[in-house]
């Protein structure tokens, strides 16, 4: 966790001045008991009035001087820590963008969530405490004992006696703590999980009447996070009694034999008091040490749990050698390629996996249900890199082509047709920020969302809910395709993105980018073999291997997994394409 304090490092003049101030605080704080013990036995027991006045006013003014020294503390630690809090959340987040699918697989995303918000809000607090406290306990612990020491050397033996237990007492609590604080944060990422399937399958629930289902698997899993949280809190418990049932023994101690020395004459009345409250301030400083380590076995594995996603380097880097030079012809090559993924075992998904897309040619995709259709497609955007073979576009290495320049020269419409929360207007630019109106319409009619879109209550102005919640399915999927067409790339990829769409209507979006995008490379995936018919070549893949490529006339005479597809689909009957 020491890793993450480097994020302070540009804050370091409010977080040196939090200790510095808080030392004004510790300074007044030890100066009252003495200050007291002079009212206690020069001025009530001698009935000197004017001592007592002048040393009351002068307790007036320390305490007024510890208090501006606090509050400076807790302002200046605040802004550390917050600062701090804010740019180690900016770079988990960057760090989680760089991350490959690979990384993405590795690390759950409702983890990732905690780790961005909990965990993050963990190590702030433990930062500002630090701050505050972890100086301030040290500070008021050492001074506690020089000052009672000076008091009477003789109490001070029942002082240094009760240190080791408190020693003992925390060492077990941070042993036992550390671990049971990684279950309970290991039980937060599961409830985070549970919550945000629910929430993101909300309609489904409720299609299928599951809701009681999920309220049992929510119980579940929030049980779990009440019964981790029990077990650290139950041990975490122990500090507080333990700590306070020492410093009344130790109190009560100080009261005994202080009175005996009183009695004999060798100690006066004021000193008893003064080093009670010097002994209060010393076992005061343990307990605040005893609350920081709590703290600091929680904050412990939200940073370790953040160190592990900030020293992941992502699997998937730009070459030393990359070029810069732009996608502009949209050739795509597959050359003997052999994919599996990183945390897979088994058969490779892809194998031997050999083809060629010519610029300005439409490839179509067709195969049954994990095929490796999509698997494929995520290669040419190097969202993983080959296990063995190569992927080259415009005859360059994906490797060798950095990842920015590579994805800026692909339009990718994705199956699941994600939108976000903003206005049509923003949902269509997000292709091409500087797009004018112009071009978006222009895109929007291409996919055919122009006429739907108009019919919104605001137009393109019309705010979409998150993941387009207040679209249809064919809506979102047309906004999706205007999305990626806006940026007119080289090569556009269609991983079955019309299938919420009729017939009439995804012929319609054919014709319309055949006509306005020229020269581009299409590769489309698709279930309806109607949708691929009019493709320029057809590939045909089952078991991850390519088993055929040709037209749809060439592969329905030559190819039986071809023929049983259209067949199934088409129950023998020819359809008229364009």
């Amino acid at each position: 966790m020491l890793q993450l304090i480097k994020y302070l490092k540009p804050y370091w003049k409010t977080a040196l001045a939090a200790p510095l101030v808080m030392m004004v605080e510790v300074v007044s704080e030890l100066l009252l008991p003495l200050l007291m013990a002079r009212i206690v036995d020069q001025g009530i027991a001698l009935g000197n009035i004017p001592l007592i006045v002048q040393t009351g006013l002068m307790m007036i003014a320390v305490t007024i001087v510890g208090m501006l020294g606090g509050f400076g503390c807790s302002a200046f630690s605040s802004i550390s820590a917050q600062n701090f809090g804010a740019d180690l959340r900016v770079h988990v987040f960057r760090k989680v963008q760089s991350f490959s699918f690979a990384e993405l697989d590795y690390f759950d995303t409702s983890s990732l969530i905690t780790r961005l918000t909990n965990d993050a809000g963990q190590v702030q607090t433990f930062v500002m405490m630090l701050l505050r406290v972890m100086i301030k306990a040290p500070l008021l612990f050492t001074g506690g004992i020089i000052m009672a020491i000076l008091v009477n050397p003789g109490l001070s033996k029942i002082l240094l006696g009760s240190i080791p237990f408190l020693a003992l007492i925390l060492f077990y609590v941070i042993r036992k703590g550390i671990p049971l604080y990684t279950a309970v944060q290991k039980a937060l990422d599961r409830v985070n999980a549970v919550v945000r399937e629910n929430l993101a399958g909300i309609r489904v629930v409720k299609a299928f009447v599951r809701g009681n289902f999920e309220k049992q698997r929510f119980n579940q899993s929030n049980q779990q996070l009440i019964d981790s949280g029990v077990r650290a809190a139950r041990v975490m418990g122990l500090i507080m009694p333990s700590v306070t049932l020492i410093i009344n023994l130790s109190v009560l101690a100080v009261i005994w034999f202080g009175g005996i020395r009183v009695n004999r004459g060798n100690m006066q009345v004021g000193e008893v008091m003064a080093f009670i409250n010097y002994m209060t301030q010393i076992m005061f400083s343990l307990m605040m040490a005893g609350f920081m380590l709590m703290m600091t076995s929680r904050a412990k594995v939200s940073g370790d749990r953040i160190q592990e996603v900030l020293s992941r380097e992502p699997s998937i880097q730009d070459s030393q050698n990359a070029a810069e030079a732009p996608i502009r012809a949209g050739r795509i090559d597959f050359e003997k390629v052999d994919f599996r993924y990183p945390q897979g075992s088994g058969a490779p998904v892809l194998k031997d996996l050999t083809f060629t897309a010519f610029p300005g040619e439409r490839v179509a995709i067709l195969g049954s249900t994990g095929s490796g259709k999509s698997t494929l497609i995520n290669l040419i955007s190097r969202f993983y890199d080959v296990s063995s073979g190569r992927v080259l576009v415009d005859g360059r290495d994906v490797r060798d082509i950095p990842l920015e320049v590579l994805r800026h020269g692909i339009g990718l419409v994705d199956q699941k047709s994600l939108l976000f929360s903003g206005t049509v207007w923003e949902n269509i630019r997000w292709g091409k920020g500087e797009a004018s109106n112009d071009e978006v319409i222009a895109a929007a009619q291409m996919a055919q969302a122009h006429d739907f879109i108009l019919a919104l209550p605001d137009g393109y102005d019309t705010l979409l809910g998150q993941r387009g919640v207040n679209l249809s399915g064919g809506q979102k999927q047309r906004i999706a395709i205007a999305r990626a067409i806006i940026r007119k790339a080289p090569i556009l990829i269609l991983d079955d993105s019309t299938s919420a769409v009729d017939a009439a209507t995804e012929q319609l979006i054919r014709n319309g980018m055949k006509e306005g995008l020229p020269g581009t490379t299409f590769l489309i995936i698709a279930q309806r073999i109607s949708s691929v018919m009019d493709a320029d070549k057809i590939l045909v893949l089952e078991d991850g291997e390519l088993v055929a490529s040709g037209s749809h006339d060439e592969l329905l005479a030559c190819c039986p997994v071809y023929q049983d597809i259209y067949d199934s689909q088409m129950g023998g009957e020819e359809i008229t394409h364009e």
